[in-house]
């Protein structure tokens, strides 16, 4: 009774307060999606239209590449009547936002926070985001946390890699997680030691959820029952998996090992939070924010059933817009409707968003991002990607443009070697290209090395 209590607390009032003091309106623009993902598919489309409308007649006034670009194109935002209408516009790329990043920069903008992408599949990319897009998504998280029977509040363990996220281990961040009883394991080292260390601390702290990368979390399931360590009546309600596929059998293992429903979730830092599973099975587009289009090689839209890369127009992006940004990544739009009731319509069959494991020469596993953040800030390096043949041999596949020099190799053999092992062979292939995996999508990081 006193946690629930104390969730009621945090979820109502403080997490509530923390969001107001940094300018975000977080817990208005959840209460709103808790009732607009009841509304009817025409609804949610109406919905849908308006702010599309909204943000290029924004987009027109305030930004210009898209004001050069609707004036090529003969596109006058006022007039668009139907989402299709969207289809008159380019596709936005990686390259092009990097290219022209000032123009995409709403001249009215203010505060903008400077991202970048993780690097695990294809080019990183820097862009920029308002307080407004950060309201939006944490309130769609929000949201989608909320339908498993858990809140903000309740305790939590994330296993998680992101040097964003464990940079910021200050005392103001520190107290904050304390607050909202999120503890962080760092998922970049997970030896047989650490595993060991994860384990208890998720026995130690009893969570209610688990919030991680699908591989991380299989890996403590299968160190688990390699120790004979039940996980299974701690109470756990649900595991929240993102920033990878996940597999059925990854699915399996998290779900027998720790007793809990596995929650699937899609999206990324570009994207936003683009869709999450409900415990119908559905992965449900937070569409009040986001527009999915499927579209083939050629850039045309397809329809609901048919396989091709997911394109997404971020509602909430009015600072520096997101408009028709091609992912990278393969799905499907769902044709029909969840039995749960909601509105909102599903992604299903999203492939690509998997980075491997890398064992050190000393057994340590550590997720592959280890290695790409190693590499891809490095000027000189137009592309690259990481093969581990064995615990003592990798290959770095690297497409080099004129700032490429000797310092720019050895930082690459140096920093791959600190963290696998300085016995580890490094050899750097020069190439044109790197070709795609079949599904289109790049992985920076393969590893032939089994666990």
């Amino acid at each position: 009774m006193r946690s629930a209590l104390y969730t009621r607390f945090v979820a109502g009032l403080a997490f509530p307060l923390h969001e107001y003091i940094k300018g975000h309106n977080t817990a208005a623009v959840r209460k709103a999606m808790e009732e607009s993902q009841w509304w009817s598919v025409d609804q949610l489309r109406g919905l849908q239209t308006q702010r599309l409308r909204s943000l290029l007649m924004h987009a027109d006034a305030n930004v210009a590449y898209y004001r050069r670009l609707f004036r090529e194109r003969g596109f006058v935002p006022a007039n668009l009547t139907e989402l299709s209408n969207l289809e008159r516009l380019p596709l936005l790329t990686k390259d092009l936002i990097q290219t022209n990043s000032e123009d995409i920069k709403a001249s009215n903008a203010r505060g903008l926070i400077r991202f970048n992408t993780g690097g695990s599949s294809g080019q990183p990319l820097v862009f920029f985001i308002s307080k407004e897009r950060i309201s939006h998504d944490v309130a769609g998280k929000w949201r989608a946390t909320r339908w498993w029977g858990v809140d903000i509040g309740d305790p939590e363990i994330v296993v998680w890699g992101s040097p964003i996220e464990l940079g910021a281990q200050d005392h103001v961040r520190a107290l904050r997680d304390r607050l909202l009883r999120s503890h962080l394991l760092p998922a970049f080292h997970m030896s047989e030691r650490m595993l060991d260390c994860f384990i208890d601390a998720i026995c130690t702290k009893r969570p209610k959820m688990l919030f991680g990368y699908p591989s991380a979390l299989g890996l403590i399931a299968r160190h688990a029952q390699r120790r004979c360590q039940p996980m299974d009546q701690l109470g756990i309600r649900v595991a929240f998996v993102t920033a990878e596929r996940l597999y059925g059998e990854q699915r399996d293992l998290i779900k027998r090992t720790f007793g809990c429903q596995v929650a699937n979730g899609y999206g990324g830092r570009d994207s936003g939070f683009v869709a999450h599973e409900c415990p119908h099975g559905s992965m449900h587009i937070t569409a009040e924010d986001i527009i999915v289009e499927i579209v083939d090689s050629a850039g045309r839209t397809l329809p609901p059933g048919t396989e091709g890369e997911i394109v997404v127009t971020h509602l909430a992006t009015r600072a520096f817009p997101f408009i028709r940004y091609r992912t990278g990544d393969v799905g499907t739009l769902d044709p029909g409707c969840c039995s749960c009731g909601r509105g909102l319509p599903s992604l299903r069959e999203i492939q690509g968003r998997t980075t491997d494991f890398v064992v050190a020469c000393d057994g340590t596993v550590m997720h592959g991002l280890a290695l790409i953040y190693v590499i891809r800030d490095l000027p000189g390096i137009e592309a690259f990607k990481i093969i581990q043949e064995t615990k003592l041999h990798v290959r770095v596949l690297v497409v080099e443009t004129e700032k490429y020099s000797p310092k720019v190799e050895a930082a690459i053999c140096g920093g791959i070697r600190a963290r696998l092992g300085q016995q580890v062979l490094v050899e750097v292939e020069h190439v044109e290209d790197i070709p795609r995996e079949q599904s289109g999508k790049f992985r920076y990081v393969v590893s032939n090395v089994a666990l």
